[in-house]
């Protein structure tokens, strides 16, 4: 036995042996250090998504979220919520959305009192918000902006007559809305109009839906100090005449 230690002694005080043991266990710090990093990176951690698309200024609940395992590398240096509770209640942004099968990104979220402001903040009491089919080229190149006032102009089809005039006059544009009802100047990204809002009294409101409802009508925008010249074919007519041609087309509305 005690020439067992003696061997044992000698081994560990020879300067080889510790060159050797000291390198040995390098070699096994770093083979650890590794495999915390390796198994890190590859351990999947589970992190929410949306079930289906979720539009800006719209609330987020517990059924608009699912969950899906990914790396846990994915996220460095990616400001994506992990925490669900940092989502249910919360709202999504304005200027963005959450398309359906997306991540949560911490600037597509927001509180409550972190929303910017409606659309209809300035809607005066009385009036009701009122949306009109657009495009790019009926909104003049979308140069028609929220805040600006529009007249806003008619056309149908009486018995093969084609008649157009100035339905509503200085109708005030509430907000400029992309396909997927977002904001069109809310970014530097470009947006194509699809609609535009305006806030009416419930007669102008009643007057204009009732238009819409109306097979081959066509209600349109004309940007005030601007005037609209008639097409080929068409008849100019005054805004009475246009109503009477709604009021005869509306069978369960009387104006």
């Amino acid at each position: 036995m005690g020439n067992l230690i003696n061997t044992i002694k000698k081994f560990i005080a020879n300067k080889n042996t510790v060159t050797i043991l000291g390198i040995l266990a390098g070699v096994i710090v770093l083979w650890v250090f590794y495999n915390y990093r390796v198994n890190k990176a590859v351990s999947p951690i589970k992190v929410p998504y949306a079930e289906h698309a979720i539009t800006a200024r719209t609330q987020i609940t517990k059924e608009d979220i699912k969950y899906i395992e990914i790396s846990s590398e994915f996220l460095n240096n990616i400001s994506i919520i992990t925490d669900a509770n940092k989502l249910i209640g919360y709202y999504v942004n304005v200027g963005t959305s959450i398309p359906e099968g997306g991540l949560f990104y911490s600037s597509q979220v927001v509180k409550l009192e972190d929303l910017p402001g409606s659309d209809y903040d300035d809607l005066p009491e009385g009036y009701a918000p009122f949306q009109l089919d657009v495009n790019n080229k009926t909104t003049f190149g979308n140069s028609i902006y929220p805040g600006s006032y529009v007249d806003i102009y008619m056309r149908a089809n009486d018995n093969g007559t084609i008649l157009v005039g100035k339905l509503l006059e200085s109708a005030k544009v509430l907000a400029v809305k992309d396909s997927q009802n977002q904001n069109v100047f809310d970014s530097n990204t470009t947006r194509t109009p699809a609609l535009l809002i305006f806030g009416l009294i419930d007669e102008q409101h009643l007057l204009l839906t009732s238009a819409k409802n109306i097979s081959g009508v066509e209600l349109f925008p004309v940007p005030r100090g601007r005037n609209y010249t008639d097409a080929a074919g068409e008849t100019s007519v005054g805004s009475m005449r246009l109503v009477e041609f709604i009021q005869s087309r509306s069978e369960q509305v009387s104006y």
